[in-house]
């Protein structure tokens, strides 16, 4: 491997963590509040008369944002962000630098890839970061969910892997992949195409900041609303593993209780946070590499 190609591979790298990093931190109350809203469902609802009794606060998103400030406090808000972080640092960057190598392999000489190639690279990327920080993921939604009192990252590490073994700290992982590998898929393929179009159209090899910002946000969306029953399932397991064992019996719950809204819950932060958050990960990704590219040539 050249060392030229290993400085591209450091550079996706760093580039994608930092962007993760200020992105995560961002965007960590939307995170946290659609995590309280699908905790919501499993806590609270016992039967489907439970559910249709629910108290609107419970239900809308605004509502939940104000009545746990008011409850707790604002700073609340951001709690999960320190495993959010950990998890992100090497997660993001993982992703970004896989994404480098995988377009180096297949892409033409600009980087350039096809619609089902894009598919796979997205794919892949975020299926091997994902399981690679997979209890990070477990803990952060624990700590977003309000119900376990865990004392730091590494209390919670210890407990989960004390009490319930490497099943619980890999819990949802299935569930978490399916709704993770689409996404990336998804979305890297309608943001790689709409971005070559738009470059090819323009007659630009560099398109400026708040066009990337627009097809990422496309991008994000459309993904976003594909993956969420999956993101619901991944709560449900991650939270109560000895409860919810398999995909199959978390949906066929859910549905008997809720119906299939209940695989929806959630969808108004979680699509706006993670519209958001891939938007300016990716546009700030895009400029970080620009710059330090410039500065270390």
């Amino acid at each position: 491997m050249s060392s030229s190609y290993q400085h591209g591979v450091l550079v996706a790298f760093t580039a994608g963590a930092t962007s993760g990093v200020i992105t995560t931190v961002a965007f960590q109350p939307l995170d946290l509040v659609k995590t309280r809203m699908q905790a919501t469902l499993l806590y609270d609802l016992r039967s489907t008369q439970a559910a249709r009794t629910l108290p609107a606060a419970q239900r809308r998103m605004l509502d939940v944002f104000v009545d746990i400030v008011r409850r707790e406090k604002f700073l609340s808000l951001w709690n999960g962000v320190i495993p959010s972080i950990q998890r992100c640092v090497p997660g993001i960057g993982m992703y970004f630098a896989t994404i480098h190598f995988l377009r180096t392999m297949v892409g033409s000489k600009n980087g350039n890839v096809t619609a089902s190639q894009a598919l796979v690279i997205g794919g892949i990327s975020r299926t091997i970061s994902t399981a690679s920080v997979l209890p990070f993921t477990v803990v952060k939604a624990r700590y977003e969910s309000g119900h376990y009192q865990y004392q730091g990252v590494g209390h919670a590490l210890s407990s989960i892997w004390k009490h319930e073994g490497r099943k619980g700290l890999y819990s949802g992982m299935l569930a978490t992949l399916v709704r993770d590998a689409p996404f990336s898929a998804i979305y890297l393929m309608f943001y790689s195409q709409s971005k070559q179009a738009l470059e090819k159209s323009l007659g630009q090899s560099f398109l400026p900041p708040r066009t990337i910002l627009l097809c990422s946000i496309f991008s994000g969306a459309m993904a976003s609303i594909v993956t969420q029953p999956a993101d619901v399932i991944k709560t449900h397991m991650q939270l109560k593993p000895e409860v919810h064992a398999n995909i199959r019996s978390t949906i066929a719950g859910i549905l008997k209780s809720h119906g299939a809204k209940g695989l929806f819950t959630g969808l108004v932060p979680r699509v706006t946070r993670r519209t958001l958050m891939a938007a300016f990960t990716w546009t700030f990704y895009e400029q970080l590499v620009t710059l330090i590219v410039r500065y270390t040539s």
